[in-house]
């Protein structure tokens, strides 16, 4: 995975003036673009997309610099259709738009381009199983958040504080399938992992395929497929967070398994009652390598 991810960045390289095919290196690499995506991210720190925008606005900068092209020649060669489209990017990455570098030579930000390379680590081994779970279904109160990687999701934590006590126990009441108990469902998450993008969070148990739903809970139905499970203890939300970046960094890079497109699922096992510390089971929907 790691030589697959220099690829993806040596093909971004080749490609800064126009578009380039992530779905077809996947398939070079034996994986699949929603995986080579999620990978991307979680090492990179930041999304595809966004390292791609920032890597064209520095290789374009010189040629603005430079002043040997008008900037609507500019911005068409790194596949702008316009000035102000260009001029946009441009002022997203280096903080002043494209007329101001040319006349004052900068500020500009550089974004260098990225090489990945494996590291030293998992001295400390992960508590994982592999669970083969036949289809079962997600229900509870879902609303749409905006993605955030660090700290509380305060978008979250209003939409749990929403629901008054006795719903909380009527949910757990329903719940008659692994994941138990309460859960903490992401669903549509951007493969890109972009801060701030849209996804569905679901608050909510696990129901067999077969169990019955009352009609005013929403409903994610997930299909029959494995599960990573990781087990983590310790201060919330950081703990969780650290386990789930060392899927990307450790776990994935050393198993033969993949992840596929579905739900997110932590599942509290205890919790202290000011829910500083937890236990929990990061559930992960993957596939044969």
């Amino acid at each position: 995975m790691i030589s697959g991810l220099n690829r993806l960045v040596g093909l971004v390289e080749e490609h800064l003036d126009g578009e380039f095919d992530v779905r077809g290196l996947a398939g070079e690499l034996g994986t699949t673009e929603y995986h080579l995506r999620r990978m991307f991210s979680s090492l990179a720190g930041m999304p595809l997309s966004e390292y791609v925008r920032r890597r064209r606005m520095t290789v374009a900068a010189a040629d603005v610099v430079r002043g040997e092209d008008d900037l609507l020649g500019i911005a068409v060669r790194y596949g702008y259709g316009s000035t102000e489209a260009f001029g946009r990017a441009f002022r997203a990455v280096h903080g002043v738009g494209p007329r101001d570098v040319r006349r004052d030579g900068g500020p500009l930000r550089t974004q260098p381009r990225l090489r990945i390379r494996l590291t030293v680590e998992g001295s400390s081994p992960m508590d994982t199983r592999l669970v083969d779970r036949p289809a079962f279904r997600l229900v509870g109160h879902a609303a749409r958040v905006p993605l955030i990687h660090e700290g509380v999701n305060p978008h979250i934590q209003r939409h749990i504080a929403a629901l008054p006590q006795e719903e909380h126990l009527r949910l757990k009441a329903l719940g008659d399938t692994e994941p138990a108990g309460l859960l903490q469902v992401s669903d549509g998450v951007d493969p890109d992992g972009r801060e701030g993008s849209e996804l569905t969070y679901l608050h909510g148990v696990a129901v067999g395929g077969d169990s019955a739903a009352p009609g005013d809970l929403d409903v994610i139905g997930v299909p029959a497929g494995m599960w990573a499970v990781f087990r983590t203890a310790g201060p919330f939300p950081q703990a969780l967070q650290t386990t789930w970046a060392a899927t990307a960094t450790e776990w994935f890079p050393s198993n033969p398994w993949r992840l596929r497109p579905g739900p997110s699922i932590v599942a509290f096992l205890e919790r202290a009652d000011d829910f500083s510390t937890a236990t929990c089971e990061l559930w992960l929907p993957v596939e044969p390598a």
